[in-house]
């Protein structure tokens, strides 16, 4: 029996690689005889920098940054020469250039995971250790750069990322805004690019929110920021006006701001875009030829996969949702497992926190309830 065992992380309990520690654990001592190809999965978040760089046997390095608010953190990123990845990856990421590529995630620099529910506040948030991370590959020789912008804890449009990088804001009277987060946008007037120009960047995103409007970055994924609902509007307001202001300064089209993934973590996306010409790549179609997910699919007899949370988003195209997808279109038995699930029944579901059991208090002890599950199946 060959045992496909690929889990994304448990948001705030447990990361991948620990997801499938916990369930190959307990496939080693019932069968022992099994094999277990252990693949941990992401999505652009949390552990997607470290987990590709594993991957291709990188070389990964820690950076001190600037956190989302203003205290600095730890941060990685990988360096993966291109002789180490599989030729699609390399055509995805047109990885011609000289250099190695650098793999990092915004989620270590500037990320809702390093700040507390009651400190988050996406006015003040910014994403200026993303920018510091960006930096720090350029001088470090990347000749590509692979960015996941899941997890984050910012909706500044990728503007403190870009101060970081040598942009200039500036007020009415000519006096520099160092500090570009959202309460400081109402002063901000005019917009100076630097000379320097980063290597090319890739954006792994999943998403298809556009910048602005109902389904964009503000109305949609401010309120897990922080965001109150009576201050939605006026954040809103405030980045078209910013929008607008950064693409007339780097001469492209507001129009990118309605380009499907543009709304990605907190706009850093149209940000990017705009300001650095970086480019959207499909997360999980990355992730899952970076992996070789197709060959070790056809490979195995079963399936074990889930994350924190298994819902119809997850089925969108979420990692664990197209890897449930693609293993039933092959014919594979799957079965998820997920600390909550919000589907209808199945008896390939199992969701793992005992009824009625209090989440704060499961969440220290999802491995053993994830260890539990798989061992009862």
């Amino acid at each position: 029996m060959r045992v496909l065992v690929a889990f994304d992380k448990f948001k705030d309990a447990l990361s991948a690689t620990a997801a499938c520690t916990a369930v190959a654990e307990v496939l080693h001592e019932r069968h022992p005889a099994w094999e277990i190809d252990f693949c941990p999965l992401t999505d652009g978040g949390e552990g997607f920098g470290e987990t590709l760089t594993a991957a291709a046997r990188g070389r990964w390095e820690t950076v001190l940054v600037t956190g989302p608010m203003g205290r600095p953190v730890q941060a990685g990123l990988g360096f993966v020469p291109g002789e180490h990845l599989p030729p699609i990856v390399c055509d995805q990421l047109a990885l011609y250039a000289t250099g190695p590529l650098a793999v990092l995630e915004m989620a270590a620099a500037s990320g809702l995971m390093l700040v507390l529910p009651a400190q988050r506040d996406p006015w003040l948030a910014s994403s200026a250790g993303t920018g510091e991370l960006l930096g720090h590959a350029a001088r470090r020789g990347a000749g590509t750069i692979l960015l996941g912008v899941g997890g984050s804890a910012t909706n500044d449009l990728g503007l403190g990322a870009l101060a970081a990088l040598g942009f200039g804001f500036f007020r009415s009277t000519g006096e520099q805004v160092l500090h570009p987060v959202p309460r400081e946008w109402a002063y901000i007037t005019r917009i100076e690019p630097p000379a320097r120009r980063l290597p090319p960047i890739f954006i792994a995103c999943d998403v298809t929110n556009p910048l602005l409007g109902p389904t964009g970055a503000t109305y949609t994924f401010g309120p897990q920021k922080g965001l109150a609902p009576a201050d939605t509007p006026r954040l809103e307001a405030q980045a078209a006006r910013m929008a607008a202001l950064l693409s007339e300064a780097c001469g492209q089209p507001l129009a990118w701001g309605e380009r499907p993934g543009a709304g990605a973590a907190g706009g850093i996306a149209f940000g990017l875009m705009v300001a650095c010409g970086a480019r959207l790549v499909p997360g999980f179609d990355l992730v899952s030829a970076w992996l070789d997910l197709p060959e070790r699919l056809a490979a195995a007899d079963l399936v074990l996969t889930g994350e924190g949370r298994f819902d119809a988003t997850s089925l969108g195209g979420k990692g664990p949702g197209r890897l449930v997808t693609e293993a039933q279109a092959l014919g594979k038995r799957v079965e998820v497992f997920a600390g909550q699930i919000d589907l209808p029944p199945s008896d390939h579901l199992h969701a793992i926190t005992p009824p009625g059991f209090p989440l704060a208090a499961a969440l220290p002890r999802t491995a053993e309830f994830l260890a539990a599950a798989a061992a009862r199946l």
